[in-house]
């Protein structure tokens, strides 16, 4: 039960961490160096304080005020400067692919998952030409031995075509990574599904008479969508490890930190998928020639790998030698 006596000898103190934030405005700057100092001990008194007034049941909008008050000066301590561009321009110029790099053996193992069904897939689809009809349909499989691509609405529609497929890429990419939390199973089931689906569709096409086109059609934005969801893959494993094999950490810890490394890698997946978004909705159902397409291709997958796997690795060397002496 909190005392009035005990009320009173607070309340001073939460009046005055209120007069901090309504001085500081909208940053720090405003406050001086004793202020600043003042602030942080008095933030984390109150935040003593909202520990104990939770205690009392009968003190419920005490803590309702305490809680906002101390949501207010957490936002003013943390977030006091501005977020710079060269913090966003730090990530993914040094940051992403280190953070890459380091999980690139779950990306491998998405990768796999993916390379194996679809294989799987193919063989299956050869041999038993119902099984496409069953999984694709009646009316895609008609196209298809019509030996006509499907891809000539997108070209009729080609701004609302692509963003359509950067939602969609960006929905399959984020449910991957998500779906780590089911101890990887969906993680696996998402890449599992979109792997059946390549090598159906690569199969029949390929009877049909008709994988250059369909690869002509992929190579240009596939190079970048396809390694984004392997990606997002690895980061749904990530969860998955970080859950089933904490080690020596706390399971939640473990799952925090999995999950942490995990969002990096799904953020650096973004710009590849907007741009896949466009190239697919503009470029790849056009007319341009076959070798435009694969040249595209080529040089697009030349500089992600680049980017990948050599950007920001000479800063990270001087780093592992210091630490070895």
């Amino acid at each position: 039960m909190i005392s009035i006596r005990w009320l009173e000898k607070r309340k001073p103190y939460w009046t005055r961490l209120e007069q901090l934030v309504h001085i500081s405005g909208r940053g720090v700057s405003a406050l001086r160096h004793s202020e600043l100092q003042e602030l942080g001990l008095l933030y984390r008194q109150t935040a003593s304080d909202l520990a104990a007034v939770r205690e009392d049941a009968s003190s419920k909008q005490l803590a309702v005020y305490l809680n906002q008050l101390l949501g207010r000066s957490h936002n003013l301590i943390y977030h006091g400067q501005k977020k710079k561009v060269s913090g966003i321009v730090r990530f993914y110029g040094e940051t992403y692919p280190r953070v890459f790099r380091e999980t690139l053996p779950l990306t491998l193992i998405a990768l796999a998952i993916f390379a194996l069904t679809g294989l799987a897939a193919w063989m299956v689809t050869i041999h038993d030409p119902g099984f496409a009809h069953r999984l694709l349909g009646s009316g895609m499989m008609e196209t298809i031995e019509r030996r006509e691509m499907w891809t000539h609405s997108v070209v009729t529609i080609k701004p609302l075509a692509s963003s359509g497929i950067m939602t969609n890429n960006l929905s399959v990419s984020f449910s991957t990574f998500a779906l780590g939390i089911t101890a990887g199973l969906g993680t696996i089931w998402m890449l599992a599904v979109n792997g059946l689906l390549i090598g159906v569709i690569g199969a029949a096409t390929w009877k049909a008479g008709m994988a250059l086109q369909l690869w002509s059609f992929v190579a240009p934005h596939g190079v970048l969508e396809l390694p984004a969801i392997f990606i997002s893959g690895g980061a749904g494993l990530e969860i998955a490890r970080g859950l089933l094999f904490p080690g020596f950490l706390p399971r939640r810890q473990s799952l925090a930190q999995a999950g942490g490394r995990g969002a990096r890698l799904l953020l650096g997946t973004i710009p590849m998928l907007v741009v896949a978004g466009i190239i697919e909705g503009f470029f790849s159902p056009s007319g341009a020639p076959i070798k435009m397409k694969f040249l595209l291709a080529a040089a697009l997958f030349a500089a992600l790998l680049s980017y990948l796997f050599f950007v920001s690795r000479s800063q990270a060397k001087p780093a592992r030698e210091g630490s070895a002496l």
